[in-house]
């Protein structure tokens, strides 16, 4: 079970967000590169980036918080002798060639979220020209999917759509409880479940994560196909210790890598 920190951009900066309210920013670094070698000498072995702005805008605008992260990254792996550190990578990525510009700039898998549910197509292309590579995120709310930044809410069902995008080559499912991230409430466990049930390909469980008993009770359930959690508000004020969490996951899970 892995733990993948969340950096979430705005401005520039490094911020959590609570469901997903742009106006509810709290700042938690200036600096988004140094807080991404925080949590990799706090044992991060994959790092979970979002362009909050991107994802309301349509289009990257962090690219060069982007850049210094992806920096930071590649020399931590190389001065620990590391063949890879993994980084995901969402928010406002609407066309091909920015997905090929990203990944040629070290990201390792790109998040289709709003795309793949307003124009499938798009999504399936980018299955097809960098397979392997795409991860599809749906958030969700009530087992409705949401779009633009969780603004607007589709008539979608997350499982029928998780279905439909799994033929189409994703490499796994990042899935959110909009009514649950940031709030450090625990995770929808049984959502969770039910999403990875119905479907072959990993699924990364996302929002909601507050203490150990929340990433324990993910661990449990680990055989049903949920490779990772993000985590966010929680290591960021200290109610979670990522290094001793992912040591107390590898307990219950055998260790499982990136």
């Amino acid at each position: 079970m892995l733990l993948i920190p969340a950096i979430d951009l705005k401005d520039g900066h490094c911020v959590r967000l609570q469901q997903g309210d742009m106006e509810l920013a709290t700042v938690f670094s200036e600096d988004p590169a140094e807080m991404a070698l925080h949590w990799l000498k706090q044992g991060a072995r994959r790092l979970h980036l979002v362009d909050l702005n991107g994802a309301f805008a349509g289009k990257p605008k962090n690219e060069s918080a982007i850049k210094s992260i992806l920096q930071i990254v590649q020399e931590y792996a190389e001065d620990n002798g590391i063949d890879e550190i993994p980084v995901q990578l969402g928010g406002g990525i609407r066309d091909l060639d920015t997905i090929e510009r990203y990944l040629d700039d070290g990201i390792s898998y790109i998040i289709v979220g709003t795309a793949a549910v307003k124009n499938p197509g798009f999504l399936h292309d980018a299955c097809g020209a960098f397979p392997g590579h795409i991860i599809v995120g749906l958030d969700a709310r009530d087992g409705k999917v949401a779009t633009d930044g969780w603004s607007k809410m589709s008539g979608h069902e997350v499982i029928d759509l998780a279905k439909k995008f799994e033929g189409y080559g994703v490499e796994s499912i990042v899935y959110t409880d909009i009514g649950r991230d940031g709030m450090m409430g625990g995770v929808n466990i049984d959502a969770t479940v039910k999403l990875a049930r119905a479907v072959k390909i990993p699924v990364i469980a996302s929002g909601g994560v507050h203490v150990l008993a929340d990433v324990e009770a993910l661990c449990a359930v680990q055989d049903e196909g949920i490779e990772g959690v993000i985590c966010g508000r929680s290591i960021y004020e200290g109610t979670l210790d990522l290094a001793s969490a992912q040591d107390r996951a590898d307990e219950l899970t055998e260790g499982t890598q990136a």
